[in-house]
């Protein structure tokens, strides 16, 4: 089984489908340390740094998947929705109708279901649609699929519409009924090393980051990791926050805090301990912390994935 993954980061999506039995032929996206980070970890994948409107023809696959950048959906970013990265789509759409797998699965923030942008994803249905796919979405929780994070997404898979099929979506596998135990900060992370020198952001903590709670306990999931460092929220390590009025916290003791390390970040999204952050040029600390944060968690992506019905033969 073949696939190609546009808008692929450093390989969260890409992860998941290849623990589900796939080869990704081919991966594209624009910044040069994502696809380091990405060969460092998957070295047989083609992988294209270039803007993805100037790839003229994409290989044979049986499954497309793409995270077209969430900029301007995103309750983090911009939250504009003439953003000129929300319409990204259309090149997914340009190479789903050029491959025509036999299916494609999309991931973008939950934030393009609030009303000033359902007409986008209204038009992405239809374009998918037109393309000749049954297509559905649904908004996911990585917490409720074995990452140690709540981390809300918009997953829309489609399946062509000659296998005459509907795909349904996965059911939680984590922190509900008859499930399993919800995985917390403490399985993620409780073995590595409390003060890693140079792994984390040291800076001040800005009025802003004071500005709500950003401490969850070792045994809770972990807040939406981010991709910038700043905003990353704190270690279980650091004391508790206590709220002082509205938007102002402060901490309950005097003890030191620090934020999740970029390495912390990538096993609260799901990545395997013996993932490799590469020191070629530009690992900045800030970089490293970017493709992280943008990755889709791989547990997530891979429960998706194997939810497609076997319509691989």
């Amino acid at each position: 089984m073949k696939a190609v993954s546009l808008f692929s980061g450093c390989g969260g999506s890409d992860a998941g489908v290849v623990a589900t039995g796939f080869e990704v032929v081919m991966a594209n996206d624009i910044l040069p340390y994502a696809r380091d980070v990405y060969l460092a970890n998957h070295p047989e994948t083609d992988y294209q740094v270039k803007d993805v409107s100037t790839i003229e023809h994409f290989p044979a696959a049986d499954l497309l998947v793409g995270c077209y950048p969430c900029q301007g959906f995103s309750q983090g970013g911009l939250r504009d929705p003439n953003h000129k990265y929300n319409t990204l789509y259309i090149q997914f759409a340009r190479a789903l109708n050029q491959i025509k797998p036999k299916a494609f699965i999309v991931e973008n923030v939950s934030g393009m279901v609030r009303q000033n942008f359902r007409h986008l994803l209204e038009d992405q249905l239809k374009l998918f649609r037109e393309a000749g796919y049954k297509v559905k979405a649904e908004v996911l929780n990585a917490a409720h699929f074995g990452v140690a994070q709540e981390r809300r997404r918009i997953f829309i898979v489609g399946i062509r519409e000659d296998f005459n099929v509907e795909y349904q979506f996965p059911v939680r596998t984590h922190g509900g009924e008859g499930a399993e135990p919800t995985v917390t900060i403490r399985d993620a992370i409780g073995d590595l090393p409390e003060w890693p020198e140079g792994e984390f952001y040291s800076r001040d903590f800005h009025w802003y980051y004071m500005s709500r709670d950003r401490r969850n306990g070792w045994e809770d999931t972990s807040r939406t990791i981010v991709a910038n460092p700043r905003h990353m929220p704190l270690h279980p390590m650091s004391p508790k926050m206590v709220k002082v009025q509205h938007n102002e916290w402060k901490f309950e003791t005097d003890e030191p805090a620090r934020r999740f390390t970029y390495r912390e970040a990538a096993r609260i999204q799901g990545f395997a301990k013996d993932f490799v952050f590469p020191e070629t040029k530009p690992a900045t600390l800030e970089m490293k912390y970017k493709v992280a944060g943008n990755a889709v968690p791989p547990p997530l992506f891979k429960a998706v994935a194997q939810a497609l019905p076997n319509i691989w033969a």
